[in-house]
């Protein structure tokens, strides 16, 4: 294992004190639980959005905090989920008295200890929402959920319900703009290579140099099928169809569609992905109206990527277009 770490069980603090120390004009860290705010704290009156998970999949989720995204993220170990004594104090700095919506990547250990710091900040007066995402197509019932994964949607969702805290709606219309976000984006990926994590020290799977994993999950779990490598426009088919099919994608349909590195894979290659896979959208006489393409919701160095599509109308595509200010994401 080669990575640019001291001590394995040292990487999430002092990865995030780093991301601090880069960022204060955008973020503040907090290490006592650690989870990372909003600079100047909660906005009063405005709805205040909480998000987190385990570690790894970097921006995601405090590169997602700042001014029309998240008020808060709560870092767990790398590929763990954060605890409940975390997401409570990280809710309170993120509570502007309209309450807050915690939006949840679907894990079982995440659904929990959200739930479980919902409970804690309820006892402490502070109202609060939770919107589950699960937007993967790829498997159902894995080694982490009850129903399907939560993966690179999640930023869409995190951008939606941002801007329309920001815009002034309150705590039910921001959770209901949340959940149909939900209900209109689907995601599905792919492996060229494993990813390491840091206290394991050993790749998470083997694959060999020919074989492709279709529709792996963001901690490396398996997907649907793995096949051997094929070009990029037949792996891009391989990912687009399902969920295109999944979102019953109709002849003028407009989408947002988001091609995301896994976290070792260069955007040159990224860019040949979106390539194919606007063009399979074309051909089905779907419209794409707004896009994106990078590493968003990674997995360390994972070699691989995603394809997001989120159905927009109107009002969606208002707000993605609304001003973001947070690290990975500015417009």
């Amino acid at each position: 294992m080669k990575k640019l770490i001291n001590d394995p069980q040292d990487v999430v603090a002092e990865s995030v004190e780093g991301f601090g120390l880069a960022h204060a004009d955008v973020v503040a860290v907090h290490t006592d639980p650690l989870f990372v705010a909003r600079a100047g704290g909660a906005v009063p009156g405005k709805v205040g959005l909480v998000s987190g998970g385990g570690s790894g999949h970097e921006p995601l989720h405090a590169g997602f905090v700042g001014v029309g995204m998240l008020d808060a993220a709560v870092p767990g170990a790398v590929f763990t989920s954060p605890t409940p004594d975390q997401i409570a104090p990280a809710i309170a700095a993120a509570d502007g008295g309209a309450g807050v919506l915690t939006i949840v990547k679907n894990y079982t250990g995440d659904v929990l200890n959200f739930e479980t710091a919902a409970e804690l900040a309820d006892a402490d007066g502070v109202t609060v929402r939770q919107v589950v995402v699960n937007d993967d197509v790829a498997v159902e019932d894995s080694l982490y959920t009850a129903g399907r994964r939560g993966v690179a949607g999640t930023v869409a969702v995190e951008k939606i319900a941002g801007a329309a805290a920001e815009r002034g709606d309150d705590l039910d219309a921001v959770a209901a703009l949340a959940q149909r976000v939900v209900d209109n984006v689907r995601t599905m990926g792919l492996a060229l290579t494993a990813c390491t994590v840091p206290h394991v020290g050993k790749p998470s799977f083997d694959l060999a140099d020919d074989e492709i994993e279709i529709g792996i999950g963001i901690h490396g779990e398996p997907g649907r099928a793995r096949v051997g490598l094929e070009s990029a426009d037949a792996l891009t088919e391989k990912l687009l169809t399902p969920v295109a099919d999944d979102l019953a994608l109709t002849s003028g349909d407009r989408v947002l569609l988001l091609v995301n590195g896994m976290g070792g894979t260069p955007a040159s290659e990224l860019y040949v992905v979106y390539r194919r896979a606007r063009a399979l959208l074309s051909e089905r006489g779907v419209e794409v109206t707004r896009s994106l393409v990078g590493n968003y919701v990674t997995s360390l160095e994972m070699q691989g990527a995603s394809v997001t599509v989120l159905r927009l109308d109107d009002e969606l595509t208002a707000l993605w277009d609304a001003p973001v200010h947070t690290t990975a994401l500015r417009w």
